[in-house]
């Protein structure tokens, strides 16, 4: 059975994802991509996950030093994610953020930081998976950022 790329991106539209920005340092400089594939893999050890596009032209930098920071967002954030998804926008303009400790751009305002080591890489259809140990991770404060059948919307318990 052949599953067309139309029904399949409006299917798993119906499932509602948070939005993260995977940040890193490129040659000292922030870099940085909007990402709504990523999950929690493992307790023990703590693992998270990634899927960045195998397209996209931001990923490359972001990794290339070993250390990434998944910066949740939160719901006022739209506008970094849009940002963030382009490929060659001067994303960190006006941008408030702070080096994590292992270097890489903890994003002011975010709902939640989780630096990590990136610990594998594989290609997986049009995508990488990437797993990543985490080394340190805080929260702040706000509701998430969702992503729902194309559109950007909000979450109040």
């Amino acid at each position: 059975m052949s599953i067309e790329e139309g029904e399949f991106r409006a299917v798993l539209g119906h499932f509602a994802s948070g939005l993260v920005l995977v940040t890193g340092l490129h040659d000292g400089q922030p870099a940085g991509l909007t990402c709504q594939s990523f999950f929690s893999l493992s307790l023990d050890p703590p693992l998270v996950a990634v899927a960045p596009g195998r397209a996209s032209t931001s990923w490359p930098g972001v990794s290339s030093t070993g250390n990434i920071c998944v910066n949740v967002l939160a719901s006022d954030q739209e506008a970094l994610a849009r940002t963030f998804a382009k490929s060659g926008a001067e994303k960190f303009a006006g941008v408030g953020w702070s080096p994590a400790a292992n270097g890489a751009p903890r994003l002011s305002g975010a709902l939640a930081w989780i630096d990590c080591t990136i610990q594998e890489s594989r290609e997986a259809g049009d995508h990488y998976l990437v797993v990543a140990q985490v080394e340190e991770l805080e929260t702040g404060s706000g509701q998430p950022l969702l992503f729902y059948r194309g559109g950007f919307g909000g979450f109040e318990a």
